[in-house]
């Protein structure tokens, strides 16, 4: 029970600056068939039926969705009590914690200086590259979701996401292979270390599925991944060429017009990477939360 008072503890947060942009976004065909749009126009539908089933069939189907709030949400009341309630009705598992200093919630805001003790690389100004969250841990999460309180308002923070299984068709047998084996050292940034003891794990980053063609899983974090072998190394070198030059056209970009204030993206962290580039205004203010915690192993599993 002391756990599910956590999920609405009030979050505490200067007064976001009215915005004088739209807070309609802008959409062009390829994100309107690759991401979803769900538009919500009151808090209470987090708890309706109906709307519950449309996120969790989209996140299954698509594993990415855009959700846009026809209200003001400073403390993000929607988002909790939707997450509260795919729990209760859909099966999905309650947020982990940031850290052993921070809750399920946090906010996400620039720091203009570079790295600070206990600093994420989202709480700096610097360009983020693909990646997924909590890549370190041995039940990553499968969901997590940004909430929009003050875009970029100087057209820097623009969001990517490529999908795993586009990534897949990129990828040769010998680096799929050798990524899905158990040769990858990943260790626990200092600011999202949660136990003395846990430093690092040792697993595989890749989990295909072989039964179709779609729902392959993949976790990756160039600076914090270290392969174990000479294969291992040159599978990893392989998919990194491929991120930062192959992929750009599989890439699809989200910049602040797509994602203006009240917007609320949903990925799912295993079937999507993301990354970001150079953000410009100090004042962006983003909220994060990653809920629904598995072990990650083979597809199937």
């Amino acid at each position: 029970m002391r756990k599910m008072h956590r999920l609405f503890r009030v979050v505490h947060t200067a007064k976001v600056t009215t915005a004088s942009y739209s807070t309609h976004p802008v959409r062009d065909l390829r994100t309107s068939t690759l991401v979803p749009l769900i538009e919500v126009a009151k808090p209470a539908l987090a708890s309706d039926a109906s709307h519950l089933r449309d996120i969790y069939e989209t996140l299954e189907a698509k594993g990415i969705l855009q959700v846009q709030l026809g209200f003001n949400d400073e403390n993000s009341t929607y988002l909790r009590s939707l997450i509260s309630n795919l729990h209760k009705n859909h099966n999905h598992g309650l947020p982990i914690t940031h850290s052993a200093e921070r809750g399920w919630f946090w906010d996400v805001r620039p720091s203009p200086t570079s790295f600070e003790s206990h600093q994420t690389r989202s709480e700096t100004m610097f360009r983020f590259e693909w990646h997924t969250d909590c890549s370190y841990e041995e039940q990553p999460p499968r969901f997590f979701a940004l909430q929009v309180l003050q875009p970029d308002r100087y057209g820097g923070g623009t969001l990517s996401v490529l999908n795993v299984d586009r990534l897949l068709t990129l990828l040769s047998p010998f680096a799929q292979r050798w990524l899905s084996s158990y040769n990858y050292k990943i260790n626990v940034p200092p600011e999202f270390t949660k136990t003395a003891r846990t430093q690092y794990i040792v697993g595989n980053l890749l989990a295909v599925n072989l039964s179709q063609s779609s729902g392959s899983r993949l976790r990756f974090r160039e600076d914090i991944t270290v392969p174990l072998t000479l294969d291992a190394s040159k599978a990893l070198d392989e998919l990194k060429e491929i991120l930062y030059s192959g992929a750009q056209e599989e890439s699809l970009h989200l910049p602040p017009q797509s994602l203006p204030q009240g917007s609320i993206i949903m990925m799912d962290n295993r079937r999507w990477l993301h990354s970001r580039n150079e953000v410009k205004d100090p004042n962006r203010h983003l909220r994060r939360v990653r809920w629904d915690a598995t072990p990650f192993g083979p597809c199937g599993s």
